[in-house]
């Protein structure tokens, strides 16, 4: 394979492996020194023209998401109805029904309390009346309503119709507060008055029934252990923690409840694809130019790539829709886009490409390949965008399913450092990754990317097509990554992901960014008019709109269906409640009382920012929610905490590396860790991780490296941390009792078990070296050749039978068939993560039963972290329709998860 020359340190061609020795396995781990493991040093770092908060725009950037996420909880105050004037000085074009943007422009030179309204193409339409936008402005610039905006009427010469909708913030503090000065100026409360009517309704109905249930003598019981999962309720059961003989496997399993996170209640088939139309989709003839044979779900998929590259409006006097855009029955030359009623005569571009979103383990890797060999208008070589694990993945791949006769050239294009001059037409596939793209996006000592197409680089062609693998990688929007990527210059855009919808639908705005969606979608302001606020409301039309946009850019099916036909065996998940030990329950509650105290004072600071750093006191609510987790795991797992560091930090940039804050820095370097943090600059995890004395995180390789320019300021790794091989857990006790059981009752079971944080692994890993027990390890520290080791013990010998895997770093890009038992020590919100761990054990190629167990510490945080999860599951139902229509509320906001898990 050709591969670009490169200085070591800039480029590494995956495929050729490394220096590093294969770890061997015997009764010791197979596996490297870890993050946690690394002794206090001093490194020197660099420093040029651009700060360490410029090149940490992937970091910063989240954590403003994060604070304007506080905008999903916004609810509606009322509807002004006023008009758009001026409209004979601009050239925007709109009509009735349409959604409109509307924006403070401070700047106007006439009036600094201007709002100008644009359409969805961002082209000015007019203003807003100068007496409206004087008693709106102050609103706006205090953060305090959100305006959205949608024609009423058709344009005239001078104005044209409009309605606001004014949203404001739910707290009943701010509300009363603000609900007194929109009264004083005359603005609209309208849906705070009907939201009033409506719960004073709801109270007396719900009073009147109360009244004749008690007359009747009925009774309802119900339990703190009871736990609901969408429509059914899940009764927690706990083992005890005093017997140490070994259990009975029938007796766990008794002692645990059942447990399917994918069936969330009763199927629903009302709206768009339904499993048979999946199953009757037309199939593609087999390519000639590969080796394996496709099954049939796979040309049926083919066929649905090479049409999506090649998309077509619909035809005059047709009633179809093609990614949300109709002709008008009225006038065939006018195209609507059924979703912002944008209206044009001017043929609407369409998008080539899409989201394959299948199963993991149903074959995305090889559909793309049969899409590139049979592209019969070759336009140029083709771009992956992937994890830096999973390059070499895609070119043995490539070479493995393709015949030798038209084998492509593929070239391995990676690396931060001063690029070659490489012609890219000579190749039929280049594989980067997302650090790459990333650095040449915006390069060293640019205050802004520069224009494409540029002279070299992934900026200076045209691709053929762009393929971003693992693409929920794109899914905040505002990161550099997610920019660089919508930067490309592309024929065809193509998101592989097992998971478009992680989090929010703000995941899925930054895909359809991506992609080049044309009708307002594109713009994030009427992406959240359009579908993410009526979702949060609960709105049927935004259920039935993502769905139809789902529906038209997005092929999903799953290894279930039957259709597919992948015959795996079946698998049982089991919620499996421990009960803490009165010690570990004192330190519980304490750091939870705590919690909801920070908390309190986050919210309070939220209102009044100028009282108190409300960023600051969010980093604190957020390392007392990950010392709860730790809590449930291991009270070693704590460690200091990093409270007054931060608060000693206050408006400086950076401190001074004394002893004591040397130490405070490492506790902040593993809180990072810990909560799977990637690099800001290669935006990979981090394996090697260093922190500067102004507390940003980076991955040592990033920033120590020829083109860096040293300077003075010094770089902390992680501190040591101490594992006493005695100390023990509940879960930990509880884990053992699992693995005991399941050797005795069942001889040959291989066990992965999945923990999110690699001390906890260490605690595992010396209680297994007091036992004797042989096992393998994979974290993030390890690089191709050692993991292959670790997943080559596992598979090969039959001493081998436990792997203690890290969560994340096992997520994407490992086949774990040689197992059959799946342990997920902790859980988080997101629950795509677990699903992908999991789903490397439960894969093709599996031949045996499989059982996953859930550890969960009773009456804690994590009990209500499965609540969570489930809302995350419920909005991937809404967008997929894959079980249920999801009722009430989706996506909450991170604030509303917080405020679940301390509840």
């Amino acid at each position: 394979m050709a591969h670009v020359q490169k200085r070591k340190a800039d480029v590494i061609d995956l495929t050729t492996g490394d220096d590093e020795n294969p770890l061997s396995v015997s009764r010791k781990a197979a596996r490297q020194d870890h993050p946690d493991g690394f002794t206090l040093s001093q490194k020197d770092s660099w420093t040029n023209e651009r700060t360490d908060e410029e090149r940490a725009d992937d970091i910063l950037i989240l954590s403003q998401d994060d604070h304007d996420n506080f905008n999903h909880n916004y609810e509606l105050y009322g509807t002004l109805n006023t008009k758009v004037v001026g409209i004979q000085y601009y050239t925007g074009h709109a009509t009735v029904g349409e959604y409109v943007i509307v924006r403070r422009e401070p700047s106007n030179p006439y009036d600094s309390n201007a709002l100008r309204v644009e359409n969805v193409q961002r082209t000015q339409i007019g203003h807003i009346p100068k007496t409206m936008a004087a008693k709106l402005a102050k609103y706006m610039d205090a953060g305090k309503i959100l305006v959205e905006g949608s024609l009423t009427g058709d344009k005239a010469f001078y104005d044209c119709p409009i309605a606001l909708k004014l949203f404001g913030a739910q707290d009943p503090t701010e509300r009363a507060e603000l609900v007194n000065q929109m009264r004083l100026d005359r603005l609209p409360l309208d849906g705070i008055i009907q939201r009033a009517r409506e719960e004073k309704k709801r109270k007396a109905e719900e009073l009147k029934g109360f009244k004749s249930t008690k007359k009747a003598g009925v009774l309802k019981a119900g339990s703190s252990q009871e736990w609901s999962l969408g429509s059914s309720q899940t009764e927690f059961t706990s083992i005890p923690n005093s017997s140490t003989s070994v259990q009975d496997f029938q007796e766990i399993l008794a002692d645990s409840q059942k447990f399917n996170p994918r069936e969330m209640g009763e199927l629903v088939e009302k709206f768009g694809a339904g499993e048979e139309d999946l199953a009757a989709m037309p199939m593609a003839d087999f390519p000639e130019k590969l080796t394996t044979k496709l099954l049939p779900y796979q040309r049926q998929a083919l066929c649905w790539l090479l049409g999506k590259e090649s998309p077509v409006l619909p035809v005059a006097g047709s009633a179809d829709v093609v990614q949300l855009w109709k002709r008008s029955p009225q006038d065939s030359r006018l195209f609507k886009n059924v979703a912002t009623n944008f209206c044009t005569r001017e043929a609407p571009l369409l998008s080539s490409g899409g989201i394959l979103a299948d199963d993991m383990g149903l074959g995305k890797t090889l559909e793309m390949i049969s899409l590139m060999v049979s592209d019969v208008r070759f336009l140029g070589p083709t771009l992956i965008v992937c994890p830096l694990g999973v390059m070499s993945n895609w070119s043995s791949q490539i070479k493995h399913h393709v015949k030798p006769e038209s084998a492509l050239r593929v070239l391995t294009y990676h690396g931060t450092g001063k690029k070659p001059t490489v012609n890219f037409s000579e190749y039929d596939v280049v594989i980067s990754t997302y650090g790459t793209l990333s650095c040449e996006y915006v390069p060293r000592n640019a205050k802004e990317p520069p224009p494409v197409p540029r002279k070299d680089g992934l900026f200076s062609i045209t691709w053929r097509r762009v393929i971003l693998d693992e693409g929920h990688t794109i899914r905040n929007p505002r990161t550099q990554s997610a920019l660089a990527a919508s930067g490309l210059l592309a024929e065809s855009r193509w998101v592989l992901t097992g998971t478009p919808i992680i989090n929010t639908l703000k995941d899925l705005y930054s895909l359809i960014r991506f992609l080049k969606f044309t009708g307002g979608l594109e713009q994030f302001e009427i992406f959240n008019s359009v579908l993410i606020r009526p979702l949060n409301q609960g709105h049927e039309d935004a259920s039935l709109l993502l769905q139809a946009l789902m529906s038209t850019v997005c092929l999903r099916r799953k290894k279930e269906m039957k259709f597919v036909d992948l015959r795996l065996p079946d698998i049982e998940e089991y919620v499996h409640c421990i009960e803490f030990l009165p010690k570990e329950r004192e330190k519980y509650d304490a750091l939870q009382a705590e919690g909801q105290g920070l908390l309190r004072k986050y919210e309070t600071g939220a209102r009044n920012p100028s009282l108190q750093r409300p960023q600051e006191t969010y980093r604190h609510l957020l390392e007392i929610l990950l010392r709860l987790r730790q809590v449930c795991n291991h009270w070693q797992l704590c460690g200091e905490r990093v409270k007054s560091l931060l608060e000693g930090f206050g408006d400086k940039k950076t401190v001074d590396l004394t002893p004591e804050n040397c130490l405070a820095l490492q506790d902040m370097l593993q809180l990072s860790i810990d909560s799977l943090e990637d690099c800001p600059i290669c935006l990979e995890p981090l394996h090697n991780p260093v922190i500067m004395a102004c507390a940003h995180v980076f991955e040592i390789e990033s920033i120590v490296s020829p083109r860096a320019e040293l300077g003075g300021e010094s770089a902390l790794s992680a501190g040591p941390t101490d594992i006493d091989p005695e100390s023990s857990s509940s879960k930990v006790e509880a884990m053992f009792k699992i693995l005991r059981s399941t050797e005795k009752s069942k001889p040959g079971t291989k066990t992965v078990i999945f923990s999110q944080w690699t001390r906890f692994l260490d605690i595992v890993q010396a209680k297994l070296e007091t036992e004797n027990s042989t096992f393998a390890r994979i974290d993030g520290t390890m690089r191709a050749p050692a993991r292959d080791a670790a997943m080559a013990a596992l598979q090969d010998d039959p001493e081998c039978r436990i792997m203690l895997a890290s969560l994340a770093v096992c997520s994407v890009g490992l086949n774990l068939v040689a197992a059959n038992q799946v342990i997920l020590a902790d859980s988080w919100w997101a629950p795509a993560l677990e699903d992908q761990a999991v789903d490397r054990v439960h894969r093709l190629g599996q031949q045996k039963p499989v059982v996953v167990w859930r550890l969960v510490m009773q009456g804690s945080i994590e009990e209500r972290v499965l609540g969570v999860q489930a809302e995350k599951r419920k909005l991937m139902v809404t967008a997929f329709r894959e079980n249920e229509v999801a009722r009430g509320k989706k996506g909450a906001s991170r604030l509303g998860d917080i405020q679940k898990l301390l509840a």
